[in-house]
């Protein structure tokens, strides 16, 4: 198998990749649906306590006869209609907690060690990134089939990161981790891991750009130095050999500056090994940051396979140094239908680069951050009040096996608790209860 064909095996490939098209599609009817639900539930919630009101001022009043009020009186008590987030203020309301989820992790130092990169490229980085980013996308795929009006992201955004911990091998205490949050509980952090697990489809997986950077830049070190060939897209090259390193390094030394420009009327003289080496190096920190920032922050995962994304960014961060690695990958061949395979791969990537440049930035203006607090007081006046609770549901699902969360079935949830009292009654009694 190629690893094309890995890729479309996975989960990511299977059930988190999306066009533009249908990832606005899935999040629009998401909204739509968690906006009817708040709906509902404040309707229920305002019936439910105007019937306690009534009942209560009927049993006080029980000798006297009051007449019903006038349709104005009533009309002026009736819920008034739920001003509910649109899909664009939903996600901006979540990007902004995937930048609070990447400044707890840094917060936490997932690891101590692992910060600066070093030549030696070392499991602790790998597990800082990935760490990080999953929590990251985590969040990003939950919000897909649930709004943060029906769950606050200021609330699954912890689960998400102890999650990661768990399912990127990065063992972290759950004591040690909520000592580190401000009014927060292991309670707190637990109670959303269930409906945290159901909306990621119990998937965990996260296939990241950031192993496919580290080999292709180790693979330009390589041809820096001289060692390595490159192998054609199909069929011989044109002398019908395959290309020799020297040949490959010495088109490396004349490739032109970060800049992509030469000076009028000059060619680029040929550079000194060390300095395209230094340059690799400066480039490769520059997509690093790259993916660590606008490739979470973006809509990159579910658009674009890893590959493409760190393509992407090596686009950004060196043009030049990409249509070199670029041509070494596919070299022009003959044929049109080669051709347009590597414009098509060539556009994509075009595309994926230009998404990446959009992203929002990592430190927000104040005007951003005024947009932030104004989305998060609507959401305080739209939230569905039955999920506001998640200890409690929490709680209820461990009780009664999710009976009675929504008010359903009632019936079985006075079975189980008379079951549990008279448990209780029976341990009580230090010789068991009656056996007949």
């Amino acid at each position: 198998m190629t690893e094309d064909e890995i890729y479309r095996t996975s989960t990511q490939y299977r059930l988190w990749s999306f066009t533009p098209k249908s990832l606005h599609s899935l999040r629009s009817t998401t909204n739509s649906l968690a906006a009817e639900g708040v709906r509902t539930a404040v309707r229920t919630a305002a019936d439910t306590s105007k019937a306690a009101a009534n009942a209560e001022t009927n049993g006080m009043n029980s000798d006297r006869v009051e007449s019903p009020l006038p349709p104005s009186a009533q009309a002026s008590q009736a819920p008034q209609e739920v001003d509910c987030l649109t899909v664009e203020e939903e996600q901006k309301l979540v990007g902004f907690y995937c930048l609070k989820a990447m400044e707890f992790a840094d917060f936490c130092d997932f690891p101590t060690n692992v910060k600066v990169y070093s030549s030696i490229i070392g499991g602790a980085f790998f597990r800082y990134t990935w760490l990080c980013a999953t929590a990251v996308q985590y969040l990003k795929r939950f919000y897909l089939s649930n709004s943060p009006m029906t769950y606050h992201p200021k609330e699954i955004m912890p689960s998400a990161l102890f999650l990661s911990t768990k399912t990127e091998n990065h063992y972290t205490p759950l004591r040690s981790f909520v000592s580190k949050l401000q009014k927060t509980t292991a309670e707190d952090v637990v109670a959303p891991e269930f409906l945290l697990t159901q909306g990621l489809r119990f998937t965990f997986d996260i296939r990241h750009p950031q192993r496919g950077l580290e080999g292709g830049f180790m693979e330009l070190l390589s041809l820096a130095m001289g060692k390595g060939y490159t192998y054609p897209l199909s069929g011989p090259t044109a002398h019908g050999e395959k290309v020799a390193a020297s040949k490959l390094k010495e088109k490396m030394l004349s490739i032109l500056p970060p800049s992509g420009v030469a000076r009028e009327g000059e060619t680029p003289k040929p550079v000194k090994p060390e300095q395209l080496i230094s340059r690799i190096q400066t480039t490769h920190g520059f997509a690093k940051d790259i993916l660590k920032t606008s490739a979470l922050l973006t809509d990159a995962y579910f658009l674009y396979t890893p590959s493409q994304i760190w393509l992407a960014a090596l686009l950004i961060a060196d043009s030049p140094l990409f249509n070199f690695y670029f041509d070494v990958k596919f070299p022009s061949p003959s044929s049109p239908p080669s051709n347009l395979l590597k414009s098509k791969i060539l556009s994509t990537l075009q595309q994926c680069s230009t998404l990446l440049k959009s992203s929002t930035s990592t430190k927000p203006a104040q005007s951003e951050m005024d947009e932030f607090k104004r989305i998060d007081k609507k959401l305080y006046k739209c939230r569905n009040p039955e999920k506001i609770d998640l200890v409690g549901i929490n709680k209820a699902v461990k009780r009664d096996g999710g009976y009675g969360v929504s008010g359903v079935d009632e019936k079985v949830v006075k079975k189980r608790k008379l079951e549990r009292e008279r448990s209780e009654r029976d341990g009580a009694d230090i010789f068991g209860g009656p056996l007949v």
